[in-house]
């Protein structure tokens, strides 16, 4: 690790403030008109310029502070299930029975809530799937749950996680790979390859993928939980504005999956086998602002390494060892929705980390293509 990078002393307060989402989602619901714009504004645009006035974070945390130090982070990523519950199902009963704005602001409002339960929901939930704790697990399930997501843990956990950056794992983004075209793919296969992850796992266990011990049907039940809720509050109305939200939820987690991988492989070595996952192969940066409001999801070189490192301890690293983003995630998924501009602007990055991490490979071809056989299928 580069030696300027310094100690950090752990101070949990700064990442309380995505909290601030909530009045911002309380006035679009019950104002409409410009405070629909808060959300979007807060998120896109604020962040952004605090990140470009207060720059980056390099400093490092202890990597072995123990968990009972850490009360008031894990507290955090506790808290936010029942506030988004009540901010998704709330904004529901009052668009339902009270809200007479034009359907454009309904929209918008709910355009807002899920960028809410996109941007902080999710990555929380991602935060708590990774922990050994059933509490935490659940919590992130029932996050998920909110934006009919749920397959997303075994997808993250038991294909995204051993295979990134190979055929096999579906949100790699590909090189060359607009988002858009990215976005539809996973919707496509995400579901069949988390079904076909625990189908393989169950068989090591001797059991059928249809045996009740599968998550699938947790994720189902709960899904199908939240779709009912939503009839009860406001009937067929309040369910179509509880997908809508879901839809951005998922826009926006894609977003973030396609910037961190974008066009980065791992090296064949034949036989159906690659080399093993390395801090290079994932996008890091270390803006400060943007790094509380996503608790820390932009330093993921790490968090491949380490995946059950808790997100306060999450290490950075320098340009010598993790490719780096030239701004935080939100200007960047922003440029992801823009394909001419985002392939401009990253695939010399990509063609230049080729040549810093593998100077040994000349033709690249069967990578861009993804030519090479699945991890397991012989060439």
């Amino acid at each position: 690790m580069n030696a300027t990078l310094q100690a950090a002393r752990l101070s949990a307060w700064p990442y309380w403030m995505t909290i601030t989402f909530v009045p911002l989602v309380v006035l679009a619901v019950t104002r409409g008109g410009w405070f629909i714009l808060l959300i979007p504004l807060y998120g896109w645009v604020l962040m952004p310029l605090l990140d470009m006035v207060l720059g980056k974070n390099l400093r490092n945390p202890d990597p072995d502070t123990p968990d009972k130090d850490l009360f008031w982070f894990r507290l955090l990523t506790w808290v936010w299930f029942p506030i988004q519950f009540c901010l998704v199902y709330g904004a529901l009963y009052y668009l339902s029975h009270y809200g007479a704005y034009p359907w454009y602001e309904t929209l918008g409002i709910m355009f807002g809530i899920g960028v809410t339960t996109g941007v902080v929901g999710i990555v929380y939930s991602h935060e708590l799937m990774h922990k050994a704790s059933r509490f935490e697990r659940h919590l992130g399930d029932l996050l998920l749950a909110l934006v009919l997501y749920g397959h997303f843990r075994t997808e993250h956990l038991l294909v995204h996680h051993p295979w990134v950056g190979t055929p096999r794992d579906t949100v790699t983004a590909r090189y060359n790979e607009g988002f858009h075209r990215a976005f539809w793919r996973i919707l496509r296969q995400g579901p069949g390859s988390a079904w076909q992850a625990e189908k393989a796992m169950l068989a090591r266990r001797g059991r059928t993928p249809f045996h009740r011990s599968n998550p699938i049907w947790k994720y189902l039940t709960l899904g199908a939980i939240m779709l009912v809720l939503a009839f009860v509050v406001g009937g067929w109305f309040a369910v179509g504005l509880f997908v809508f939200q879901a839809f951005i939820a998922v826009w926006q987690l894609e977003l973030t999956n396609y910037v961190e991988h974008y066009g980065l492989t791992r090296k064949y070595l034949g036989n159906g086998k690659y080399e093993p996952v390395g801090l290079h192969h994932s996008w890091d940066s270390a803006h400060h602002v943007s790094g509380l409001l996503l608790i820390n999801l932009q330093r993921h070189a790490d968090h491949h390494i380490n995946p059950t490192r808790r997100f306060p301890l999450l290490q950075i690293y320098d340009e010598t060892q993790v490719p780096q983003l030239p701004t935080g995630y939100p200007p960047m998924t922003f440029m992801a929705m823009i394909p001419p501009v985002w392939r401009r602007v990253f695939n010399p990055k990509v063609r230049a980390w080729r040549r810093q991490f593998y100077p040994d490979i000349e033709d690249w071809s069967k990578y861009k293509t993804w030519s090479y056989p699945t991890p397991g299928e012989e060439d």
